[in-house]
């Protein structure tokens, strides 16, 4: 979950990815909530592929990780690029780290229903329709262009941050009457001063 700080100060850490060796601490970011604009804002393209957005890549990674999610995607840190992390593994598998940079889905085929999340709207969930299967074309943070396929959480994982980057929401793919109900917990929520 995000940390429930009122914080925007991003905090320093060792970095996760490094095999039990300390390297250079990495930035955690605030997770941004929902209610915030740039979350249903869609983003820019990235155009500057350099050493500052390889360091980007990374510290969403040490972001997301520190909030235990599986991707991130720049607006959900106040960032309008087109830029989002996926790694389905948590972390425990250094080879799973995928950044994201421009990506569009350009085949989907089949689809599954499972109940979704966000880290920008703690502690809701919903069933979400997605393709089971998904390819996606993307650059790395180098700016070298590259297709991936994902099945089953690692497609899902790529259509949830894709959608971020289009300013939707997972809320957004469910019923009126569940949507509803999430944004009226919400409001509560921020009267009490909890969000």
């Amino acid at each position: 979950m995000p940390d429930k700080s009122t914080s925007s100060e991003a905090r320093e850490t060792p970095d996760a990815a490094t095999s039990g060796t300390v390297s250079a601490a990495r930035k955690i970011y605030k997770i941004v909530k929902y209610g915030d604009p740039i979350l249903e804002k869609p983003t820019a393209p990235v155009k500057t592929f350099d050493a500052k957005l390889e360091e980007l890549a990374e510290d969403m990674f040490a972001s997301m990780y520190a909030a235990q999610g599986v991707g991130l995607a720049a607006p959900q840190i106040g960032l309008t690029l087109r830029m989002a992390v996926v790694d389905v593994t948590g972390g425990k598998n250094p080879e799973a780290k995928i950044v994201l940079a421009n990506p569009e889905v350009i085949h989907a085929e089949g689809e599954k229903r499972e109940e979704e999340g966000c880290l920008s709207i703690p502690g809701f969930r919903g069933y979400v329709i997605r393709p089971q299967f998904v390819t996606v074309r993307a650059q790395n943070a180098k700016g070298e262009t590259f297709e991936v396929r994902g099945e089953d959480l690692l497609a899902r994982a790529f259509c949830h941050e894709i959608d971020h980057l289009n300013g939707i929401l997972f809320i957004q793919h469910l019923s009126m009457l569940k949507r509803d109900l999430i944004k009226r917990k919400i409001k509560k929520l921020k009267k009490q001063g909890e969000w």
